[in-house]
């Protein structure tokens, strides 16, 4: 009977080394070398970015068209909210289910930050693409409800143009649906701040 208590209690030891606390307790793998690397192949395989887009001064909520807010079936007029991490607009499609929002931000920060610097978080799942020949970033968390979808795009040095998609009615929404979406608003917004440039 001891022996089995001793053996169940290294075997949980064991379960539990490879894990660390996250600020609310969630358990979650600490990274070895091997991720290290695999982060650093995800930052090679980003494209060059074709020209800066910088961000100051661009007013985030005049950024879609009106074309494009029906197209995305923005029913609110669109507000700026407290900054998180800078300027932030958000654009509610709240007129018929599922109701879901888009944040945009313009953050103060190089997208590698996201892949191998102070933003990446390792509960978070971070996979590279290109936005309209841009590098970018999906960025979401893998377990759990799908709760939303961040497309990070770097549009110049030290600027990443953030567009966060929430989904307001839970359930409804499954993550590759809530990861296109953003990545399809942060399409538009990009090719908005490429007509001002």
């Amino acid at each position: 009977m001891v022996r089995n208590r001793i053996a169940g209690g290294v075997l949980a030891t064991a379960a539990l080394a490879g894990c660390s606390a996250g600020t609310e307790g969630t358990p979650y793998p600490v990274e070895t070398a091997a991720t290290a690397a695999s982060q650093s192949a995800k930052a090679a395989q980003l494209p060059q970015r074709p020209a800066d887009l910088p961000l100051p001064g661009v007013d985030l909520c005049a950024l879609f068209p009106q074309v494009q807010l029906d197209a995305l079936k923005i029913t609110s007029l669109p507000r700026a909210a407290p900054e998180q991490d800078g300027p932030t607009c958000v654009f509610d499609a709240d007129g018929a289910e599922p109701v879901h929002s888009y944040h945009v931000r313009a953050v103060a920060a190089d997208l590698d930050q996201w892949i191998t610097g102070a933003r990446k978080k390792n509960s978070m799942t971070t996979e590279p693409k290109t936005i309209g020949g841009y590098p970018a970033l999906t960025n979401y968390r893998a377990a759990g409800d799908p709760a939303d979808c961040e497309t990070l795009v770097g549009v110049a040095k030290g600027h990443t143009l953030a567009v966060q998609t929430f989904a307001i009615t839970r359930g409804k929404l499954t993550q590759p649906q809530l990861c296109e979406m953003s990545a399809h608003a942060a399409d538009i917004a990009l090719q908005s701040l490429k007509a001002r440039n």
